[in-house]
């Protein structure tokens, strides 16, 4: 587990910009800061190989707040962490458990677990196990007779509430319902030691006959329970809400879940962040949901069989709604380059859990986004909540636990993919900041769509020739439009405020890896091939409103050589009296010596191409990888600096780096003749800074530009937030004497 516990940049708090708070008070303003990330393999017992699938998906805390307890389905365990440092978490153990577990819940010196144990869909079992929390044994196991899902435990400790799902098969009848066997509620008496009175015995709520949808199949989802013991509890299939008198057993109220509209937000089925059209009159089926006092509770509205509103609601327990976010998470996931694009035409960013806590004299609401890879956080107003900070999380966040005895928030993120380089993680947060890290680069809206400038995949910038605060970026072939942003730079966070799309070319589709300014005007692109799938190599000259004037291609000697990993960065210079073109291809090509890659230097005057060799590091990452360039940036004189980085991100993250070459004295060849080989300088290491904020460090550093009055700034390519976990990192790495 990396731990850094500097800060990446300070200045204007990003918090305080995006809702409009004066600056003024901003000593006096309290944000989260991230302070940990710990990947759950690392809680594998030593022996065990971490490339097994690990997931962190509900967690718990003990009262004290030392302890935390998640769920492990893939290994069918409870994992248990010490944070009595909470910045530095530590493996207590594990529990096996003999069954998938689906959620856990503390109280006093037990964790109570859900375990699904079914045959099948057909055939539902599972069980409660009572963990007692000094040994990490199992003390009881109570049969619940069905498929749990969520587990509540109350506040006086008295009642364990337990939504059976009896899920449906998805794959049967489009998961159309009714599929019986029907879902309820189960509910168990603790005695004063927290053992069940009734394992035996336990007492089942009938939900049938309650919901206009699938009335005879009631799945509930979701559980919470208030100071009066009552339960709300979620049917998320049906579109439905229930309240459950824990002491009686009785459904005291019940309502459907309703529709809801989101407007201006990405609906195509396409790689776009653009506001393309609205979701009208979307059933909720809300998922997660959480009690703000007694009376009062709110709802992540995920969606699953129909609906999915994309947002989230706050209700009174008569049925009434109080408030609906409408739009707003989704244009959260937009503005912060945060939005899963792939997802636009099914539930979008996909609010789905929730939850409140107390800090200070505030409550504050917590909702993720499992797809956009956030939480949003809003302070309860008793009306309209009002919007304070947005949190980046790992991958798929699941569940969110507040423990205000300690000021802290984790999130446990659950999606692990070994082969794609995706590991589960739990990050902890602490609250007490006087101002928010993140984001660090965030969009201004769009007048003529009334919504964030969608963005993501930054893949190079380069800066203003005459505006100090002016830069220009590009983002890859992940989005369907190529684009070209224009960012103001002159306060934290960085924004983005206009856009233009690519046209013209030959080519259906460009993967711009780099952007130049030209001196008579205009830009000069670099697009990244790839033989696999029939893409072209280009350097692109273009117009000041982005229409594609010439396709230049390499040599094609060159090109029969080549690999996917190609043209990464462009830079125009000055050398000899001549205005040239200089590319960075990212690795070596079936031509190149091991180790080696190159530059290719254009000439406009008589298009013709000269090439030069460029040593890479040998990757010093315990996983192995890669090295590779990622930018090139000209410092005059025919002197460049570049971004040279791994493959490899989070904890096997090693190469990190700015470096400085020089073409004085060097003559480029021709392809096919033998490539001088520059020497370089590793000037700065990223590393220190990338890994400040104690979150996965990306492992795509790929934007690198010089300000007009010398600031180098650095920015991170995000992957369109497909199985990325969609920060994107922008900062300075100080002024640019450093690389003389």
């Amino acid at each position: 587990m990396r731990v850094v516990r500097t800060s990446l940049m300070s200045g204007i708090s990003v918090a305080l910009l995006a809702t409009g708070i004066n600056a003024s008070i901003a000593s006096e303003a309290k944000f989260f800061k991230r302070i940990a990330t710990m990947p759950v393999y690392e809680t594998l017992a030593e022996g065990i190989d971490q490339s097994t699938e690990t997931v962190a998906e509900i967690i718990a805390a003990s009262e004290d707040g030392n302890t935390l307890a998640f769920t492990d389905g893939p290994q069918e365990a409870i994992v248990f962490l010490d944070i009595t440092d909470a910045a530095a978490p530590k493996t207590l153990g594990r529990t096996a458990l003999g069954g998938e577990p689906t959620s856990v819940a503390i109280a006093g010196k037990m964790a109570f677990a859900g375990v699904n144990t079914s045959e099948s869909y057909t055939k539902p079992s599972g069980y409660l196990a009572v963990i007692n929390l000094e040994t990490m044994q199992i003390d009881a196991r109570c049969d619940v007779m069905g498929q749990p899902d969520s587990v509540a435990v109350s506040k006086d400790g008295k009642y364990v509430a337990i939504a059976i799902e009896n899920e449906r098969d998805e794959d049967l009848n489009d998961g159309a319902l009714p599929q019986l066997p029907a879902g309820y509620l189960s509910i168990f008496d603790l005695n004063k030691t927290g053992i069940p009175k009734n394992c035996e015995a336990v007492r089942n709520v009938a939900m049938t006959g309650l919901a206009e949808i699938g009335s005879t199949d009631p799945e509930p989802e979701y559980v919470s329970i208030n100071s009066n013991n009552e339960a709300v509890v979620t049917l998320q299939e049906n579109n439905h809400l229930a309240i459950v008198e824990l002491s009686t057993g009785k459904v005291i109220n019940h309502f459907s879940a309703g529709k809801a509209t989101a407007e201006n937000v990405p609906v195509k089925k396409a790689h776009l962040s653009d506001a393309s059209g609205t979701k009208r009159d979307v059933a909720r089926e809300p998922d997660a949901v959480a009690w703000m006092d007694d009376t009062r509770f709110v709802t992540a509205n995920e969606g699953d069989y129909k609906g999915g509103s994309r947002g989230f609601t706050i209700w009174n327990k008569n049925g009434t709604v109080e408030f609906d976010s409408g739009n707003q998470v989704e244009h959260l996931g937009m503005a912060h380059g945060h939005y899963p694009a792939k997802r636009a035409h099914k539930k979008g960013t996909e609010p789905e859990g929730v939850t409140i806590g107390t800090y200070g004299d505030e409550t504050l609401i917590f909702v993720n986004s499992e797809r956009g890879n956030f939480v949003a956080v809003y302070r309860d107003t008793g009306a309209a909540p009002e919007f304070l900070q947005f949190l980046p999380t790992h991958i798929g966040p699941e569940g969110l636990l507040t423990i205000p005895s300690r000021n802290l928030f984790v999130v446990a993120n659950e999606k692990d993919d070994v082969k794609e380089n995706v590991r589960s993680a739990v990050g902890l947060y602490q609250y007490g900041a006087i101002s928010a890290e993140y984001p660090q680069l965030i969009s201004e809206t769009d007048p003529e769509t009334r919504a964030p400038i969608g963005w993501g995949a930054i893949s190079g910038m380069v800066a203003d020739k005459d505006d100090a605060n002016k830069l220009y970026a590009v983002s890859d072939s992940f989005y369907d439009n190529a684009r070209i942003f224009t960012l103001d730079v002159s306060a934290q966070p960085a924004k983005i405020t206009a856009h233009i799309d690519l046209t013209g070319g030959s080519a259906s589709k460009y993967d711009l890896e780099g952007i130049a300014l030209r001196k008579d005007g205009g830009f000069w692109l670099a697009s990244e091939g790839n033989p696999d799938k029939k893409m072209d190599h280009y350097l692109l000259r273009a117009s000041e409103t982005g229409v594609v004037e010439q396709e230049i291609k390499l040599p094609q000697s060159l090109v029969s050589h080549a690999k996917r990993f190609s043209l990464e960065g462009v830079a125009e210079f000055e050398m000899n009296g001549e205005t040239l073109v200089a590319v960075a291809v990212q690795r070596e090509w079936n031509d190149d010596p091991k180790g080696m890659t190159k530059l290719g230097i254009y000439n406009p005057a008589d298009n013709s191409w000269g090439f030069v060799h460029y040593p890479l590091e040998t990757p010093r990452s315990l996983a192995g990888g890669w090295v590779g360039l990622s930018e090139i940036t000209s410092l005059g004189n025919g002197e460049f600096a570049l971004l040279e980085r791994d493959n490899q991100g989070g904890p096997n993250a090693a190469i990190k780096q700015v470096t400085v070459v020089s073409l004085q004295g060097i003559t480029p060849a021709a392809h096919g003749a033998p490539l001088p080989v520059l020497k370089k300088k590793v000037v700065l290491d990223l590393l220190p800074t990338m890994s400040a904020t104690n979150g996965w460090t990306p492992d795509k550093v790929e934007g690198l530009a010089i300000t007009k009055d010398g600031r180098i700034l650095i920015s991170t390519d995000n992957d369109g937030v497909d199985d990325a976990n969609g920060e994107t990192l922008f900062f300075s790495m100080g002024d640019a004497s450093q690389l003389n």
